[in-house]
């Protein structure tokens, strides 16, 4: 009999999470301690990901992963008995609770104390991503359930953590030390780990934060497995409404976002300019542009070095967006519902009393060509293709609401699409940069090559810089040392793994098929590792860069702002 790898099996339990998610959505509904949800649950443990460290351990409780899901889940879902996920609704003018998480950006309300309904608006990335917690939760849940209870008697440390719960204050001094002991005990983790997830956790717990305290977290999580199994009160099920079903794959909100954006390129007369497109965070194109000039508006002189101008700008918590707005700067906030805020720049303004020294640009080039520059915010996972596509058509998707809107401005100029954003990186280091060659989709047969025009030596010496195919995944959360070593040392030779650069890819060449964007048009790619998911201690659960992530930052934003605003896209 043919014995399978490592690699191989965990390639499975990926295939078999998203098959079994599609047919969950198809479905309408299921429970986690359903065959359905067992299966999930099987799926994946079989997988292990990376970020969930010990979570296939019965004998502990996985901390670091758990801060993870907390971060990115609405606070309360560990107590809930119903979740719904549904397309947008007008839930605002109601009276229930609008709940947004701490790291992700997506709206839920609390119906109940027990029931939860949370907006998907950003398609099955977002939906993988949410069930993928889900399940993780409910795998910490069962190893709490099994430790807590002693046939007909519940732990020590499991009656003293609810007396602890049901005093709603938290623990001070002496008391606290005594009760995270106890918490450590119930965990099966020591102190001082124990002690450091819940400092992790108190920083945005409270009435106003965005989580509850690791006490009720672990005892809620705990409660609600220990109540279903005794048939105290029924089991979490998680439904999906038909209005979900129906948007999802539809481009509803993506085609909303792009007849806005082109909407305002005309009302601001500069849908004939050349475009250039970047998908970027929603800070460092306007910082290099326009803080240094704020600053000596101030009266200050900018720092010669860019980095230490922008660590002086972190310190003071400044923002250059009101001076850019003086400077050809337009914000566009969201209200498609897609989350994804967008900045259009009239380079015309540009000067070199403007912008930091660093940045070197013909100003001739410039002012003769004016360039127009759109910075949209992240997207998440399959959303880029949505989003992209839509901003890319002229208005030919039959989109009933956006489709004459968008037949008034297609952008008939795009001069380039560039995609600067974090990865994690298989052969390198956090803050090191990763130029895509090809972007490979995981558990699936679709593959982009890309002609990027950047290289290393646009980089110079300033940091690490590895050249590659990228792997583009279905989601951090489903990642496992097995394939991606695989994917490292193989004849595939991935450099890095993220979420979004196939589906750009896809995007893009679709347009060129189509004939609405040419050939010609430049594609940039280029990553900072954000996490080494290979390396203990350096994956995403380990916490954000900081300071350290200024650096890659600004110097791939320096770099793509040269291309674009010199002649023959180089520095002068």
């Amino acid at each position: 009999m043919w014995t399978l790898s490592k690699s191989h099996k965990s390639r499975l339990a990926i295939r078999a999470f998203k098959t079994m998610t599609d047919a969950i959505i198809l479905q309408g509904s299921y429970m986690p301690s359903s065959p359905t949800g067992e299966r999930l649950t099987e799926a994946l443990a079989q997988l292990s990901p990376e970020i969930y460290g010990s979570m296939g351990d019965a004998r502990v409780s996985e901390l670091k992963g758990l801060e993870y899901v907390i971060d990115r889940m609405p606070k309360g879902i560990e107590h809930c008995r119903r979740i719904v996920l549904t397309a947008q609704e007008d839930l605002r003018d109601t009276a229930f609770e609008e709940i947004m998480p701490l790291k992700r950006r997506r709206v839920s309300y609390r119906v109940s104390p027990d029931e939860m309904c949370c907006i998907i608006t950003r398609g099955y990335s977002e939906i993988y991503d949410f069930l993928t917690h889900i399940t993780f939760l409910h795998i910490e849940a069962e190893k709490i359930r099994d430790r807590v209870t002693l046939g007909d008697e519940y732990s020590p440390e499991w009656r003293e953590l609810e007396r602890l719960v049901a005093m709603g204050e938290e623990p001070q001094g002496e008391e606290l030390d005594r009760a995270l002991w106890n918490l450590s005990v119930l965990l099966g983790r020591a102190y001082g780990e124990t002690r450091d997830s819940y400092l992790a956790l108190a920083k945005t717990s409270g009435p106003g934060g965005a989580n509850n305290s690791l006490f009720r977290i672990i005892h809620d999580i705990g409660r609600r497995l220990i109540d279903e199994r005794e048939k105290r009160r029924e089991r979490l099920r998680i439904s999906f409404t038909p209005s979900l079903q129906e948007v999802i794959g539809h481009h509803r909100y993506g085609g909303i976002w792009a007849t806005n954006i082109k909407n305002k390129l005309r009302e601001l007369g500069l849908h004939e300019r050349p475009l250039h497109i970047i998908s970027a965070n929603m800070h460092s194109v306007a910082n290099i542009l326009f803080a240094a000039g704020m600053l000596r508006q101030n009266g200050e002189k900018a720092p010669d070095d860019l980095y230490a101008m922008i660590r002086l700008m972190r310190s003071r918590d400044m923002s250059s967006l009101a001076f850019a707005a003086h400077y050809g700067l337009t914000f566009l906030e969201d209200v498609s519902g897609a989350g994804i805020e967008a900045q259009i720049i009239d380079t015309a303004f540009l000067s070199s009393q403007v912008t930091h020294p660093a940045l070197a640009f013909n100003e001739r080039f410039v002012h003769d060509e004016k360039p127009v520059i759109l910075v949209m915010d992240y997207a998440f996972g399959e959303q880029a293709f949505e989003v992209l596509d839509e901003l890319l058509s002229p208005g030919e998707s039959g989109h009933e609401e956006t489709e004459d809107a968008c037949r008034v401005c297609p952008l008939r100029r795009v001069a380039s699409i560039s995609i600067m954003g974090k990865a994690g990186i298989l052969p390198g280091k956090k803050g090191d940069v990763m130029l895509a060659t090809a972007h490979v989709m995981e558990g699936m047969p679709h593959n982009y090559l890309v002609d990027n025009d950047l290289s290393a030596v646009d980089f110079g010496a300033d940091v690490a810089v590895y050249r590659g195919p990228m792997v583009t995944v279905l989601g951090t959360s489903l990642q496992n040392r097995d394939v991606l070593e695989r994917f490292a040392t193989s004849s595939w030779r991935a450099v890095g793994l993220e979420m979004e650069g196939g589906h750009y890819q896809r995007a893009i060449n679709a347009g060129v098929i189509r004939g609405h964007i040419a050939r010609d048009v430049k594609i940039r790619y280029a990553y900072y590792a954000s996490d080494n998911p290979l390396q203990s201690g350096q994956t995403l659960a380990s916490g954000p860069m900081g300071e350290d992530g200024i650096v890659p930052t600004y110097l791939i934003t320096r770099v793509i702002l040269e291309k674009i605003l010199n002649p023959a896209g180089g520095a002068p």
